[in-house]
């Protein structure tokens, strides 16, 4: 590809160096992220802006996210247009237009919102208070679910748009097989800090992680669950599977890692104090999130820093930069 020709391109996605946006400068923590391509990344910073890059980092696009009148939490697009994020005082908003616009939809609560999953048309927001909310119509409109607990529900995973799982405060687990008509809470023996994430390999392989070290595993789909020990007794933030099964959960002070399908965990350390909290949803390369910055899967074990623009402790490099 010809300079020229890549330079419209990126011109058409507004993904161009950041400091173009200068008059506009703001802080960002970097609070969730979503990739609906292999090529193109949307990460959500608390503050009500949008950071796009098509690029691994070089290069930015800034869009604020209009509307937005309080911390933003999580995001999902369900294309490279179309995306919705949530957060705080029952906050909904949704593009069409990869960021540019948004628009504020209803959610009847305002309640904090933690987490939002999207599949196809169908998706679910979690919130404080045992909110759940549900949509059919991509995002347009917002219906609660009855979830049974007034406890805040920090995560939610669907395997598929009727088998789903929520988990939050105090060891809450909830489990759905008819798309959240009903919830089910369960009790993991064990389970008595609030729970962080939750992601399932398959039908049958589920893992949970949260505060003081807990991490659980089913191999049933969640009829049972076993407590597991990885010997790191500090918040597990989030837990995801990368293309090669390898078990990656992320910490304050980097990843703790398994390579044999979750039997054996082993603290890996970053270079850097990064404050890994996300795993994020893919299909493919594994990528890891903190508030300030990012880190991409490059290899077996081997991960890239992608800084955060706008984070203060950030160090400009000539990527950042106008060139």
């Amino acid at each position: 590809m010809s300079s020229i020709t890549r330079m419209g391109w990126l011109l058409a996605l507004g993904v161009i160096p950041l400091a173009t946006f200068a008059a506009d400068e703001r802080s960002c923590n970097m609070r969730d992220a979503a990739l609906p391509t292999n090529s193109i990344t949307y990460v959500l910073c608390e503050q009500g802006l949008m950071l796009v890059t098509s690029d691994d980092g070089n290069t930015w696009a800034q869009r604020k996210i209009a509307g937005a009148t309080g911390v933003l939490r999580a995001v999902a697009f369900l294309d490279v247009n179309r995306g919705l994020t949530v957060g705080d005082r029952g906050a909904i908003l949704v593009t069409d237009d990869a960021g540019r616009t948004w628009t504020a939809r209803p959610s009847g609560t305002t309640e904090n919102l933690t987490d939002v999953q999207m599949l196809g048309d169908q998706g679910w927001i979690t919130g404080y208070d045992g909110v759940i909310l549900h949509t059919a119509d991509g995002g347009k409109t917002w219906s609660p679910q009855k979830s049974g607990v007034a406890l805040s529900l920090e995560a939610l995973f669907f395997l598929d748009p009727q088998n789903g799982w929520a988990v939050g405060w105090a060891g809450t687990v909830l489990h759905t097989v008819d798309g959240g008509n009903k919830w089910q809470s369960l009790k993991i023996p064990g389970a008595s800090w609030s729970l962080s994430s939750i992601t399932f390999q398959d039908a049958r392989n589920g893992w949970i992680v949260g505060f003081a070290g807990q991490l659980f595993r089913t191999k049933d789909g969640g009829a049972t669950w076993e407590a597991k020990q990885t010997g790191f007794k500090g918040w597990l933030t989030s837990i995801g599977f990368d293309a090669a099964k390898r078990g990656w959960i992320t910490t304050d002070e980097g990843f703790v890692l398994s390579v044999d399908g979750g039997e054996t965990w082993k603290f890996q350390p970053t270079e850097d104090p990064v404050f890994l909290n996300k795993i994020l949803r893919t299909t493919g390369t594994a990528w890891a999130l903190g508030p300030f910055g990012m880190m991409k899967q490059t290899g077996v074990g081997e991960w890239k820093p992608i800084v955060n623009p706008l984070s203060p402790n950030a160090v400009p490099t000539s990527a950042d930069s106008a060139k």
